[in-house]
């Protein structure tokens, strides 16, 4: 089949693997200027930062599977078994920021970057995706991994319409301070904080994580604060950020501080099943990090992560193509 991705993040990149290694015709397409989503890394001078997803965990056999070369090749390696006390489950991190698992994903796939998809329209006997810049791909078969919401906005013009539920999908905005300083922070070790105050809901030292050869820190704003600080002028919410980053950062001095939006951060609620799909009047094929299945229920996780989007990826393509098989949940070996 000729298939078009919309998203190139953890689960679009994820489906476009499955797909294109079984034969089918892949383009998948981002809005962005590289593959990944919030597996997202930026430089700022010397320091290495990753300012999305800070982590990630490896419960599943197909996960492992896609991860065990970049573990024995050391790309990949254990920050720490939780924070504070520590549950026992490895958290990994990727030599060089988290961005390079997408571009590890994303070898040999047809993706195109900066291409934004602006509508799915029936042809025959498929679909056609508009992009912005006027051009149309014909697919057999699409899907979306984008957030729901974008999602429902290309397939306005399609006849395909979403269960009310999932169209009620709502997602939490974050607001990510990265600094840059002239000494380590005053972290504990590993060298994250979950939930340490009511400004941050998350503090990351990148050089504790060992991505980054100079002291950086990334603190993501709690969701309440996201949302209050979301419209304000710019300058004023770096500012009021780097106030209430002050009391983690010790004797460091900011050397440089810049503000990351990430306006689709977290559904607030999870489809039930790893993915959503429709074959009337082709196949159509939902998935991403609003999409929970059995995995989640089985682990207890009660919101979805890199590993459930990489498993709603494989199970939108085992969708398209029976061959591919459903992902598992949970394995034995957490």
């Amino acid at each position: 089949m000729r298939i078009v991705i919309v998203g190139a993040g953890m689960a679009g990149l994820a489906a476009a693997r499955s797909l294109s290694l079984n034969d089918h015709d892949v383009t998948l397409l981002d809005k962005g200027r590289s593959p990944g989503g919030r597996l997202a890394t930026r430089r700022i001078g010397s320091a290495t930062v990753d300012h999305g997803a800070q982590f990630f965990t490896i419960r599943t056999p197909e996960f492992h599977q896609e991860i065990v070369t970049l573990l024995a090749a050391g790309t990949v390696s254990e920050w720490c078994r939780g924070f504070g006390q520590g549950d026992g489950h490895p958290r990994y991190v990727v030599e060089g920021g988290m961005n390079r698992l997408a571009k590890h994903l994303a070898r040999d796939l047809d993706i195109r970057c900066n291409a934004l998809a602006f509508a799915v329209r029936p042809a025959a006997g498929g679909w056609v995706v508009a992009l912005d810049d006027g051009r149309d791909l014909l697919a057999d078969a699409v899907v979306l991994t984008c957030p729901i919401p974008q999602s429902w906005a290309l397939l306005a013009t399609s006849g395909v319409e979403l269960p009310g539920d999932l169209l009620a999908t709502e997602y939490d905005k974050i607001l990510g301070l990265l600094v840059t300083l002239d000494q380590d922070p005053l972290l504990p070790a590993p060298g994250g904080l979950p939930h340490p105050d009511d400004t941050f809901g998350f503090i990351a030292d990148n050089r504790a994580k060992g991505i980054s050869a100079t002291p950086a820190m990334t603190l993501h704003a709690t969701a309440a604060v996201s949302e209050a600080w979301w419209d304000r002028p710019p300058a004023e919410t770096e500012a009021h950020l780097l106030a209430a980053a002050g009391r983690w950062l010790g004797p460091a001095a900011v050397v440089e501080s810049q503000v990351k939006r990430w306006r689709f951060a977290m559904p607030r609620q999870l489809w039930p099943e790893p993915c959503w799909h429709t074959s009337v009047p082709a196949p159509v094929v939902l998935a991403g990090d609003a999409f929970a299945g059995p995995w989640v229920a089985e682990t207890g996780v009660a919101r979805s992560n890199l590993e459930g989007a990489y498993l709603s990826g494989r199970a939108a393509a085992a969708v398209l193509d029976p061959r591919l098989g459903q992902p598992s949940t949970v394995s034995s070996k957490a």
